[in-house]
């Protein structure tokens, strides 16, 4: 009995021991872990080990955890995280409003664009939506208005569903928003809408209604554009870094009948950082200031503060140099209210 008193003991202590170890190892690293919570269209960026390790240079682990940038803004708890990482600068500023912080950081941006395949650019074309890589909003907003269906249209792409855009879900994502943004602007006669707009919502509302089940972030029907193709997802709306960052790893997963096409007009989705802690100020001032970080973002198709970083990358592709025709977000408030009255259509 007192052997086996004595087993126990010793057993506990040296588990005690080992618990120390890891401890003081842990603290001896030098280590600092930061956690925070992404739009999930950034999760590659995060998940590199470049980007891990260059973080480890400054001492820095970052974890991160992904949801829809309007869900990181409103029902995401922000309690157990050092910063959010939404993707657009009004989801950012509500966010600051709420949690009280001092600054923000916009390490890099990317407009957003459509990824469709050439038969659709080709009909779309005769249609008079497509001017080379440009997609004209307006056009295509009148087709919508009309019920156009694919079947309807000259051209090989004979699918018997309405011409459609894919976004993700209005009531969740900052792509849908950002898409509602552009063909708000363009429904109320090219202008930022100013609160709720019956009218607006209106006319925008089959844009979102009519598609029928939309995924809740940017990362999953972007995945279905490239494996599913053109049968399931003829168009989508995305982030040109989703279609740049494939690109530019070159791995095969952007086909020959793949095409990239700029809406006219569009919105730039400001990839904006909301520190709450000193050790977060740190990982924004890295990802914004330290050109390694710049050079990292850039090949996951981001736009950074220094534009010759992705123009070097972008040589010789399809991705544009310039963006001309570019129209500012509503505010938060502004955009809610516009998506609160489409929301009650989906009763």
């Amino acid at each position: 009995m007192r052997r086996r008193l004595l087993g126990v003991a010793l057993a506990i202590l040296l588990g005690g021991a080992v618990v120390a170890a890891l401890v003081l190892g842990n603290q001896g690293s030098g280590v600092t872990v930061v956690r925070g919570v992404i739009g999930s269209e950034k999760k590659p960026f995060f998940e590199d080990p470049k980007v891990k390790a260059s973080f480890a240079k400054h001492g820095l682990q970052v974890e991160v955890d992904t949801a829809g940038s309007r869900e990181i803004a409103t029902s995401v708890d922000l309690g157990k995280y050092s910063f959010a990482f939404p993707s657009s600068a009004p989801a950012a500023e509500k966010i600051k409003k709420a949690r009280g912080a001092t600054r923000t950081f916009a390490p890099f941006f990317s407009p957003m664009a459509v990824a469709t395949f050439e038969p659709i650019v080709s009909t779309l074309t005769r249609a008079g939506v497509v001017s080379g890589t440009t997609f004209d909003i307006r056009r295509y907003l009148d087709l919508v208005a009309e019920n156009t269906r694919w079947d309807g249209l000259p051209g090989s792409y004979k699918a018997r569903k309405r011409v459609l855009l894919t976004t993700t879900d209005i009531r969740t994502s900052n792509s849908a928003a950002m898409y509602l943004a552009m063909t708000s602007f363009v429904a109320n006669g090219d202008d930022v809408i100013r609160g709720a707009n019956a009218r607006v919502a209106e006319k925008v509302a089959p844009l979102f209604l009519d598609q029928g089940y939309s995924e809740s972030t940017s990362e999953a029907p972007f995945e279905d554009y490239l494996a599913m193709g053109m049968g399931k997802t003829p168009m989508i709306m995305i982030y040109e870094a989703q279609y740049a960052a494939r690109l530019f790893a070159n791995d095969g997963t952007i086909g020959p009948e793949m095409r990239l096409l700029y809406p006219s007009p569009t919105v730039l989705s400001k990839h904006t950082l909301v520190p709450f802690d000193e050790d977060a100020n740190e990982v924004g001032r890295l990802l914004t200031e330290d050109p390694e970080f710049a050079e990292l973002a850039a090949r996951y198709g981001f736009r950074t503060a220094d534009p010759g970083v992705f123009a070097g990358l972008a040589q010789g592709t399809p991705l544009a140099q310039d963006l001309a025709d570019v129209v500012e977000p509503p505010t938060y408030d502004h955009l809610e209210q516009l998506v609160a009255m489409i929301e009650e259509r989906y009763l």
